[in-house]
């Protein structure tokens, strides 16, 4: 169990820093940013800065992740701390579910030919986010009971 929880870790990793470095990379590439300054890209693009607190739930989500996946290396999945990690889980997808539905109210308030794009993703987003969060609270609901019943074990004996 240790081995295949230490490799989901690094696989967890490994998804942070690729979504880091995307979110690095992809405003250069962005149509109206192609010839922009790193100044004009990152201080004066509020849908940017947006972006980037919006993130903040996402990265959170995977740190809580890593955390329960070492639980579970550690065998103490069934644990108070596990079921807070899950928890945690949950609200942070509801944040990024929040944050997502502002960013398309955004979007669509703002005058665009090109909205197509921007709401597709926002619709993504929250379809993954709306999943992640029915399988964190089914999961904490899971633990948490597991939790009761060693307690009442633990407490018999």
């Amino acid at each position: 169990m240790k081995r295949s929880s230490i490799f989901l870790q690094i696989v967890v990793v490994f998804i942070g820093i690729g979504a880091f470095a995307f979110m690095l990379w992809e405003p250069h590439i962005e149509g109206r940013n192609v010839n922009a300054t790193l100044f004009k890209i990152y201080f004066q693009d509020p849908f940017l800065a947006y972006a980037y607190i919006a993130s903040i739930p996402f990265f959170a989500a995977l740190y809580q992740a890593i955390k329960v996946l070492g639980y579970a290396g550690q065998n103490k999945v069934f644990s108070q701390e596990a079921v807070k990690a899950m928890r945690t889980i949950k609200y942070c997808a509801i944040l990024i579910i929040g944050f997502a539905a502002v960013g398309e109210i955004f979007i669509m308030m703002n005058t665009s030919d090109d909205r197509a794009g921007g709401v597709f993703m926002g619709i993504l987003i929250t379809f993954g986010s709306v999943v992640i969060a029915a399988a964190a609270a089914m999961f904490e609901k899971i633990l948490q009971n597991a939790v009761n019943i060693k307690s009442t074990n633990n407490l018999t004996v």
